[in-house]
């Protein structure tokens, strides 16, 4: 099987090294001498599901305000030495998490450790940036609202669909908040979100384990352990019925937006949904793209998202209405597909396929470092331990047809959804 002519001579569990600083930073390390760079990956369990009304888009607002100064490296010097040697940088933020990514020549990793933790210790919170930062995040915000119609939507349908649990707001925050933002408040934020026992380090490339070790000791050691950070208990209630919402923009054609309620990526059901979506919208020949961009002609673009996340979240089903046709029809048009494959199944060669396609994307991506980093990251923060990240094809391969018709069944029903409609106005 392919499973089994893919997983000789690939990374294993065993070529991942682990040690924790006494200040409980953990770092997860793979040597890969193949070329002579390496990267550090630094996952911070902090993002939009750790605010609540008042802070909201303070995690995203500390990715802007990573990279503008602390005690050692002044404002914009984050950047500039990193380019004068070479490196390059990157960051994102999700409703769980918050990631920063930096790559370089492994000759000059003293300099990078250096770097980052400068400004884990000693980020400057000056009030001058303070607000410079603030005009950046809230333009930001009314760009992307203003010329995405997928952002006004996505978000919209997203607090339609969790009305008590933090996923509710947008990562990026509410306009009042970001306004309305104390000292106290980022102070308290950056201390408690930004320390080394709430954060994950993956290094992979050109070095060695012992060196790593040494320079995470050198730059990061000291940096003082703070208590654990608030738990987040909100259970958002049971669904018991669909939700709609219409917004109207000017558009060329309706946009869709059909969102399910469906579990956390830590649950039994992960890897079904994970092919479920694969099937439906992943390339020409899937499910939605077949019938509904290609055959039917209903839709200009059609997909699926399902991502790793802590608490139970959204699968959703996005799509763009082709000119003339009607947007029920298509809505029609896509929960015709889904109860086919709740009422009749999928078949085993369309599982085959799906299953070797993501088999070959996982194992492209762990050849290399960057794709090491990521993934061994994700799996440390999302599943409980990056052993789980080596246990992954099987869990796929494990996957029956069967089970793909459950999960349908079980999560993509009426009362479970949440729909979201956006359209020009019909009435001018």
């Amino acid at each position: 099987m392919l499973l089994a002519s893919l997983t000789h001579a690939q990374i294993k569990a065993d070529d991942v090294q682990s040690f924790t600083l006494g200040n409980g930073m953990k770092f997860l390390v793979v040597e890969d001498f193949s070329i002579p760079n390496a990267n550090m990956y630094l996952f911070y369990r902090v993002g939009s599901r750790n605010e609540y009304q008042g802070i909201t888009g303070l995690s995203h607002f500390f990715e802007h305000m990573m990279f503008n100064g602390a005690k050692k490296y002044g404002p914009k010097e984050f950047d500039r030495t990193m380019e004068f040697n070479g490196g390059a940088n990157n960051a994102y933020t999700r409703e769980d998490i918050t990631v920063y990514t930096n790559w370089f020549p492994a000759s000059v990793a003293d300099i990078m450790f250096d770097l980052e933790a400068d400004r884990i210790s000693s980020l400057s919170i000056d009030s001058a940036m303070v607000e410079s930062e603030r005009g950046v995040v809230i333009s930001e915000r009314s760009t992307s609202l203003e010329n995405s119609p997928w952002a006004l939507l996505t978000q919209s349908v997203q607090a339609q669909a969790f009305q008590e649990h933090p996923y509710h707001w947008p990562v990026i925050g509410y306009l009042d908040d970001m306004k309305n933002w104390k000292q106290a408040d980022l102070e308290r934020y950056f201390k408690t979100y930004y320390a080394p026992n709430n954060s994950i380090v993956v290094v992979s490339g050109a070095m060695k384990t012992a060196e790593v070790k040494r320079l995470a000791e050198k730059y990061f050691a000291s940096i003082p352990e703070q208590p654990s950070p608030p738990a987040v208990n909100i259970v958002e209630p049971p669904q018991t019925g669909e939700r709609r919402i219409l917004l109207e923009k000017e558009v060329n054609t309706p946009y869709l937006n059909i969102a399910y309620r469906v579990p956390e990526a830590n649950h039994p059901d992960y890897y079904a949904l994970v092919l479920l979506s694969e099937i439906l919208s992943s390339g020409n020949s899937s499910r939605l793209y077949a019938e509904l961009v290609d055959e039917k002609q209903l839709a200009t673009a059609v997909f699926t998202s399902y991502q790793e996340s802590f608490d139970p979240t959204l699968f959703n089903f996005y799509a763009v209405t082709n000119k003339g046709i009607n947007e029920t029809a298509l809505e029609n048009a896509v929960y015709a597909i889904i109860e086919k494959i709740k009422s009749e199944g999928i078949t085993e060669k369309e599982l085959q396929k799906v299953k070797n396609q993501k088999l070959v994307d996982f194992y492209r991506q762990v050849e290399t470092i960057n794709g090491k980093s990521n993934n061994i990251g994700t799996y440390e923060v999302f599943f409980g331990d990056y052993r789980k990240m080596f246990e992954a094809p099987e869990m796929f391969n494990k996957v029956t047809a069967e089970d793909i018709q459950r999960v349908a069944n079980t999560y993509l029903h009426v009362k479970n959804r949440t729909v979201g409609i956006l359209k020009s106005d019909t009435s001018k």
